[in-house]
């Protein structure tokens, strides 16, 4: 195991005299032993990020550390990393017995060793009575296995993965999340993992890294960056469904409320309003798991516009003036189409962003 320092790391892509920049200064730490996921839109500097660690990247700026290394000119091979391609990139030709060995058959490391670190990554991943069968004869989650065993068995100080489940259905990625999770107990390797999809980022991380246009928007626990995230990307990126957002302006007549163009009014209980100049532009974050129906103080009224089933719960969109605003709700407790609520706010459930910058008041 080893940590992973990122200092001032930046790519500039040329292109027919155009500069574009994928990313730009990343700081970054990853702890000995940590799982640390990146994750973000499409064209957010994840992957380019991934790549330039794991040396398959050049870097236009910065250094970056593996150990006590520094790593910016060292060859992929001689890193000490594992990588696990979105596509998993097996050898059609080879068993799956001689895929898993075949790093380590170049590294021309002897046939006992080779055999045994296969049977441990075989039996680790339950892939053992695989062996003798070629890529084409897997489905698609036993791929999978086989791309992650062939990393399991080099014994390296990093892994990399980048986006190795999004070739799978739902069912299996569920599966196949399980797994990881079992298997970064076991192993307690350093790993780099990078996803577009928010479940993963939550279910998978001890830390997460949240980008965008190629800059680190907030680091921290899942459970942290959720319940508090730094600015409204990061509010609206990570929740399903996302935090509800709207802009309005604070106010004190009749008491201190939060007001939206077309009629939005929430009252706030005294004390509730951020520290902001009244009648300052805001925009107010909702999580769906916030809001529920009683009367109380911070509140608003509402119709029911859409319900959507989904069995263990219901997603229902309440209009209340000109806003649309979506809440969950138990199964067997959803209400119908029409519908006039009352509701509430949860006081941790209000999340308060600055309307000009976006970040968190």
């Amino acid at each position: 195991m080893a940590r992973v320092v990122l200092e001032g790391v930046r790519k500039i892509y040329q292109e027919r005299g155009l500069a574009h920049v994928a990313v730009h200064g990343i700081d970054l730490e990853v702890r000995e032993g940590e799982f640390l996921v990146l994750v973000g839109p499409s064209g957010c500097g994840k992957t380019t990020t991934l790549r330039m660690v794991a040396g398959l990247e050049t870097l236009s700026a910065g250094t970056i550390r593996i150990g006590d290394r520094l790593v910016n000119d060292v060859p992929a091979r001689d890193r000490d990393i594992a990588m696990v391609f979105q596509n998993y990139a097996l050898y059609p030709h080879l068993s799956v017995r001689e895929n898993l060995g075949f790093a380590l058959t170049l590294r021309r490391l002897p046939r006992a060793t080779i055999d045994a670190r296969v049977r441990e990554a075989a039996e680790l991943l339950s892939i053992g009575d695989l062996l003798a069968r070629k890529p084409k004869q897997l489905s698609g989650g036993q791929r999978q296995r086989v791309a992650l065993g062939r990393a399991i068995v080099r014994h390296p100080q990093v892994f990399l993965f980048d986006e190795p489940l999004s070739n799978l259905d739902a069912k299996f990625r569920v599966q196949m999340r399980r797994e990881l999770a079992a298997l970064r107990r076991r192993l307690g390797t350093t790993t780099m993992y990078v996803t577009h999809d928010q479940v993963e980022a939550m279910s998978l991380g001890d830390r997460i890294v949240v980008m965008h246009e190629g800059r680190v928007q907030q680091i921290g626990s899942p459970l942290d960056i959720y319940d508090r995230p730094a600015n409204l990307f990061v509010a609206g990126f990570l929740g399903s469904p996302p935090m509800n957002q709207i802009r309005g302006k604070l106010t004190a007549a009749d008491g201190p409320r939060f007001e939206a163009e077309g009629g939005f009014t929430l009252r706030l209980p005294d004390g509730g309003a951020p520290p902001v100049p009244l009648d300052g532009a805001v925009v107010l974050g909702l999580r769906p798991e916030a809001i529920h129906p009683r009367q109380a103080l911070p509140g608003f009224q509402g119709i029911v516009e859409e319900v959507e089933p989904l069995g263990y719960e219901s997603l229902v969109t309440v209009r209340s003036g000109s806003t649309f605003i979506t809440l969950r709700f138990d199964a067997g407790t959803t209400p119908s189409i029409g519908d006039p609520m009352t509701l509430s706010v949860d006081a941790p459930g209000l999340h308060w962003f600055d309307a000009a910058s976006g970040t968190r008041l």
